[in-house]
């Protein structure tokens, strides 16, 4: 495994997230941003963004599988949230738990999050892009 997460100390110590990622590597990866789309190009959780953010995190699973690699490799996360207020964070975490369950992943990569107005589709509430470092 390339990546290694830590929580120094001096930094406190977030549930959702660890604060540092080291990366050994020598591929490195980056993943364009994952909306709640299927393979189809459907949308999955039409207005739900716990499930959105689900969705989302299981496609960037998919993109490292193709390029042989998995969540363990993910060195930085960032993630769009349309119209972000902190009372979201209760959904925006508790996609994040499921898609952890579904991919088998913890603890979770360093994370930035970013409110934006919009996203490409009016039906996408989120979007997760990736940077990812394989051995």
């Amino acid at each position: 495994m390339a990546i290694t997460l830590i929580n120094p100390s001096g930094l406190p110590e977030i549930d959702a997230y660890r604060q540092v990622s080291i990366a050994t590597g020598s591929k490195l990866v980056f993943i364009a941003g994952q909306v709640a789309w299927d393979a189809d190009g459907v949308t999955v959780g039409e207005g739900d963004l716990a499930a959105q953010v689900e969705r989302c995190y299981v496609n960037i699973g998919a993109a490292l599988a193709g390029a042989g690699g998995s969540f363990d490799d993910v060195a930085k996360l960032t993630v769009h949230v349309v119209d972000w207020s902190p009372d979201k964070m209760p959904l925006l975490l508790e996609g994040m738990a499921r898609a952890a369950a579904t991919l088998g992943v913890t603890p979770v990569p360093p994370a930035t999050l970013i409110g934006v107005a919009a996203l490409d589709v009016p039906e996408h509430l989120v979007e997760v892009e990736a940077t990812a470092v394989i051995d």
